[in-house]
Parts: structure tokens; sequence; C-alpha cells
């Protein structure tokens, strides 16, 4: 929605939430589990209601159970990555005092390396 400013206070507002995509729930969303008394009669709008609920339920028990997953997935594909990051760095920084200490032994200067700056005009 498209900020509009109000007619009264001439301050922008926004206007309501939008409604969330079709099939996402949330976990903090309430699913009753209301059960009847055994042996009362229940009305047919209840028992269509505690059929409705039942279903929403186990969609919404699939649904955080998928999203765990993705989420223990996601989060072992980082901790993956950063660990390659951080032996790339080590490497870098080994090499580099591997570097000075050559230089150190030939009797030589090391030149520290500077951060690659690219400037592109077009």
């Amino acid at each position: 929605l498209k900020p509009h400013t109000c007619q009264w206070s001439g301050e922008q507002q926004r206007g309501p939430r939008p409604p969330p995509p079709p099939g996402a729930m949330a976990a903090r969303y309430l699913v009753r589990k209301d059960t009847p008394v055994e042996g009362a009669v229940v009305p047919e709008l209840v028992k269509l209601r505690l059929a409705r609920e039942a279903a929403l339920a186990e969609e919404k028990d699939k649904a955080l159970a998928a999203q765990e997953k993705a989420t223990a997935e996601q989060r072992e594909a980082l901790k993956k990555r950063t660990a390659e990051y951080e032996k790339e760095y080590a490497d870098h920084n080994k090499q580099l005092i591997d570097l000075r200490r050559e230089a150190k032994l030939g009797g030589n200067f090391f030149v520290e390396p500077e951060a690659k700056l690219l400037f592109v005009i077009r």
C-alpha cells in the first residue's frame, strides 16, 4: 500500500496491513482444541467447527515441522560456509606472515598488500 496524507492532520499514514500470502500460517496463531463432553448432544455447526479446527491444527503442525526443518538446514549451511570463510582468512593471514618472515630473512622489505579499489565511470 502506498502512503497517503490524512485530510485532517496532514500527516503521512499507511493503510491497513496487507493480508499474508495464501498458505502462510505463523506459529503464534491459536487453533483451539475444544472437545465436547462424551454423551452430550453436539450441534451440527459445532461439529463442522471442530472438524475445521482439527484440519487447521494438522496443517499448522505440518507447516511448523517443515519450517523447523528448513531453518535447521539453513543454519547448518551457514555454519559450514562460515567455517570455510574462517579457514580462508586464516590461510591468507598465515601466507602474509610467511611472506614477511621470508623477506626479513632475505634482507628485503615486504610491502603490505593494499585493498583493491576500482573506479568505474560510465
